[in-house]
């Protein structure tokens, strides 16, 4: 028998494979020896082989075929039957769970630092503590033994008061337990080096063969179809009239299923069946392993551990541990083999080694207790750690739900839901854009989440799915950047800022300013695997050593360097790079239809004019806001002035959600059949905004135009020169204060910025960053999608009403949705709130009215010149009224951050300048 303390003593110091080699299985021959066998009592392998034949006939045709057979395959094709869908077929190459759910530790966390994830958790868990056992009279094999976070220091206990906070919003129990009752709830653990714990008494785990049978059994008695022993060999994809490609068949060896829609759920194994579709799936494999212990006296029904620092969680299995974790040198699954069915690795202990460590530390009785068996299996991961869910860029009907980073069974439910509504409906009921993949069937905008640079980077996916593997259990702080896969997207300024101290940023690839340091240039250097694969770590890494000043959930060293930033702004002038933009253009004979269809506001006005203006989807939720620009073609063409026939429309759209714009009104001009066309520029164009009270007077000197309010009023655009070069100056402002963005052909930008800031030199003109934007932002009331907006939120719930040209007779996509809900009321709306107590907070506090909890908040930050702390939240009536502007003023509200209550002050108007006089250029 080996025991654990024995693989401590064994693991001798080792050069792992370079991640770039194609490392094989292996295991240290020095190193304990324990069965590879998973520790549940009954897995799918058992109840029959593959006999070569499938295990019903095939249908001719299917509304939906799911390929793969695991937790998300499962769930998926469960959802789609209980949500009507009777037509739907899964096959499954082998037996269901085959791949890399029977395997899985099958553990469920309800708190994550994301209020999405936790509704998706939410969901699974209902499904398999409530609704399986219900329909089926089955018992799914779930336990609800609660879960434990340990917390070593003050970072990770207050990460953990975070998520107890937000859990309040979602009648999540969570308790935060001092060393000492840890131990009376946890008798066997060590308790010498704790801070305090988290306590939530209804987490649980699941049992991979158990859910999975019983899901196909729901699906089955519901009308789906599941076929087992049948791998599919070929995916037919044909192009319509307008040459976009669909999905017609799926090709296995015993017969074709004509079907519109097919559903990765593959796993590792979902690149593989991407390329038969042509659609390029974003992920890697990986070994990923956990112990199995000998009986533990004591441990039966202890809650499950997660003890992030030292990167290793304990799962109760009965009477003993299954122990394992995240480590820094994991080993890649280079070539992956079609025919590995219910199959395991040996357990590598010199990788393994860290996480035996961390677990005899917590819970002592480990060293003298025997490994009865080892699991390593085959995972798949991707660069930002997030699952690939929604419709593939390249073929319209191919969706994807695979890429789980180990948390395919806990989030199956919530994203087999999310994923069937999204086939039927074509969207998610919740805000999914984080896992969304969708991208477009073009070259030049592939994915509204990867760029093709990206994603045609063998090093860029390998170097980020590292560095996401290695931090999965870092504590998440507000401000945190990757440093793996940096500096391929560079705008023109890039190197102008970087000696003037910028900070960069990383937004889909793209390097944009996050803040300048007087302390001179802080560049991003090639990513050193942390060290591991023989790797030398990077030495005095100025750019890390300045991102570990912002690992607190406090103020950081730097706030007042923003402050600067952010004061200079309102006081005198700054220079944002906002390069990094989208900018498109929708150009052609029926592009002002378009238009008048996609965008809520009118912006069928004269060439010159510039809208603010919002995008819906059908069900009214806000899918973008940006502005749009009516233009006239140019004469000859440039990026500034493209040529076409008919209407143009110019489209400046925040460069972290550009792809989405791209890949959201690409579909509406597809399922329309328009005549105009979409045309990206964001590559060919920089992108300048200088704002301040000084602005006019700095920038008269550089561009061959009168500024005055006359000449130039607010929400106008006009092509100009500036430093002999030729640029489109448009009025408008993202902080609250009067100024103009310059869009300049990248040759031209270095020389336009120079020019500015030579100008603004003698009137204190300085560099800003999206840091300073984000605080100015939130300070004026301006609006960030995907923070205040969403797709499943509404203009009126949101506050942005004004966007909606419900005074006119023109249709627009989601009219009919807003009328609807303006005729109902609104039931929950976007909320300002200031404290007067200078605590920093960053979204996700709980929103206490009147003793309850009524909301929590989405955005967070300080602004600087009213001196108070800002947060933005949705909020609703807890009786299920209505959310009048009356029913928010007369609350009494505190804002509850890490456990501690705040009083707060609700605001109905922007506390900074509400009379809008400063962009209009009235001080």
């Amino acid at each position: 028998m080996s025991y654990v303390s024995c693989a401590l003593r064994a693991a001798a110091p080792r050069c792992l494979p370079a991640p770039w080699r194609s490392p094989r299985p292996f295991s240290s021959a020095t190193g304990p020896t324990a069965k590879k066998s998973v520790p549940y009592q009954k897995t799918l392998k058992e109840e029959g082989s593959r006999t070569g034949e499938p295990s019903r006939p095939l249908p001719p045709s299917a509304e939906v075929v799911v390929v793969g057979g695991g937790s998300l395959g499962c769930q998926t094709t469960y959802h789609l039957a209980k949500q009507g869908v009777t037509s739907v077929v899964l096959l499954e190459r082998d037996r269901l769970t085959s791949g890399t759910t029977w395997h899985t530790a099958g553990l469920l966390w309800q708190l994550r630092p994301s209020d999405v994830e936790v509704e998706l958790l939410a969901h699974t868990r209902d499904v398999v503590s409530r609704e399986l056992p219900a329909e089926t009279g089955l018992h799914t094999g779930w336990v609800e033994n609660g879960g434990l976070f340990i917390a070593s220091n003050k970072q990770r206990l207050d990460e953990y008061k975070r998520l107890m906070s937000l859990g309040k919003a979602y009648g999540v129990e969570s308790y935060v337990l001092t060393p000492s009752q840890t131990k009376d709830l946890y008798p066997l653990m060590n308790i010498d080096d704790l801070y305090g714990t988290l306590y939530v008494p209804k987490d649980g785990t699941m049992d991979p063969a158990g859910t999975c049978s019983t899901l196909a059994r729901a699906a089955t008695a519901r009308g789906a179809t599941i076929i087992e022993n049948c791998p599919v060999t070929g995916i037919q994809v044909r192009a319509d009239n307008f040459g976009v490609k669909r999905v017609y068949a799926v090709e296995t060896a015993h017969g074709t299923i004509q079907t519109p829609c097919v559903v990765n759920c593959a796993g590792v194994w979902a690149r593989a069946l991407g390329r038969l579709a042509g659609v390029h799936v974003p992920l890697v494999g990986m070994h990923h392993a956990y112990v199995v212990t000998e009986r533990i006296e004591g441990i039966q029904n202890m809650p499950n551990v997660r003890d992030h620092d030292a990167s290793v969680y304990l799962r109760l299995q009965g009477d003993a541990l299954s122990v394992g974790g995240y480590e820094s040198n994991p080993i890649f699954w280079e070539e992956v083999s079609e025919k590995f069915a219910f199959g395991l690795f040996d357990l590598d202990w010199d990788v393994f080694m860290q996480h035996i460590e961390g677990a005899i530390n917590r819970v002592p009785v480990l060293e003298k207790t025997g490994i009865k068996s080892t699991v390593c299996g085959p995972e798949s991961f991707t660069a930002d750690h997030k699952p690939l869910m929604g419709e593939a860029p390249e073929v319209r009907g191919f969706f994807l739900g695979c890429g789980f980073n180990s948390a395919g069974m806990m989030l199956g439910g919530g994203c087999g839901r999310e994923l069937a509504h999204w086939i039927i409906h074509g969207r998610p009921e919740k805000d999914m854009y984080g896992y969304d993949i969708r991208q477009v069937a073009s070259v030049s905008l592939p994915s509204r989440r990867f760029h093709h640079s990206l994603t045609d980077n063998n090093r860029w996916i390998r170097e980020r799915s590292h560095e996401s593997y290695a931090k999965n259990y870092s504590v998440v702080f507000p401000h945190d950047e990757p440093l793996a896969g940096r500096n391929v997207r560079k705008d023109p300024l890039h190197e102008e800022l970087l000696r003037q101290g910028c900070v960069f940023q990383e937004r889909h690839g793209w390097e944009r300013p996050g803040w300048f340091s007087p302390r001179g240039a802080a560049p991003v250097l090639d990513y050193d695997y942390y060290g591991a694969y023989g790797q030398e770590r990077h030495r005095d890494y100025t750019y890390n050593r300045l991102l570990g000043d912002e690992y607190t959930f406090d103020f950081p060293p730097h706030h007042d360097i923003i402050k600067n930033e952010c004061l200079t702004c309102r006081n005198a002038l700054a220079l944002f790079d906002m390069s990094y933009f989208g900018k498109f253009y929708l150009v052609g004979p029926e592009a002002t239809k378009a238009a008048n269809w996609l965008f809520t506001a009118d912006v069928s006005k004269a060439p010159g004019s510039t809208v603010y203006t919002c995008m819906l989807n059908k069900r009214g939720g806000v899918e973008s806001d940006l502005t749009v620009s009516r233009i006239s073609p140019g004469d000859p063409a440039s990026p500034l002035a493209p040529a076409f026939q008919g209407d143009g429309y110019y489209l400046a759209i925040g460069g972290a959600v550009a792809q989405h714009n791209w890949s959201h009104i690409t579909a509406v001009l597809q399922d329309m059949k328009l005549q105009c066309k979409l045309l990206d520029c964001s590559e060919e164009l920089g992108m300048m905004s200088i704002q301040g009270p000084l602005s006019r007077v700095v920038l008269q000197e550089v561009l061959d135009t009168d500024l005055s309010n006359e000449a130039f009023p607010f929400s106008t655009h006009k092509l100009t020169t500036a430093a002999g070069c030729t640029v489109r100056a448009m009025r408008l402002s993202f902080v609250g204060e009067m100024g103009w963005e310059l869009h300049v052909p990248k040759a031209d930008c270095v020389k336009v910025y120079q020019a500015v800031m030579q100008a603004g030199a003698r009137h204190g003109i300085t560099n800003a960053g999206y840091r300073a934007i984000d605080s100015l932002s939130i300070e004026k009331g301006y609006r960030h999608w995907h923070a205040d907006l969403r797709p499943d939120d509404t203009p009126l719930e949101a506050g942005l009403a004004f966007t909606c040209k419900l005074k006119s007779s023109i249709p627009f996509l989601g009219r009919e949705a807003v009328e609807a809900q303006k005729a109902k009321g609104i039931f929950r709306r976007l909320v300002c709130f200031t404290t007067e107590e200078k605590v920093p907070m960053f979204g996700l506090e709980a929103v206490w009215r009147d003793g309850k909890v009524v909301g929590h908040i989405r955005r967070a930050d300080f602004g600087f010149a009213i001196d108070k702390t800002i947060a933005y939240g949705y909020i609703r009536d807890p009786t299920g009224g209505p959310v009048s502007l009356d029913f928010v003023k007369s609350g009494s509200y505190e804002l509850e951050r890490m456990g501690v209550t705040y009083p707060a002050r609700a605001h109905t108007k922007s506390p900074f300048d509400p009379d809008n006089k400063r962009v209009k250029g009235f001080y």
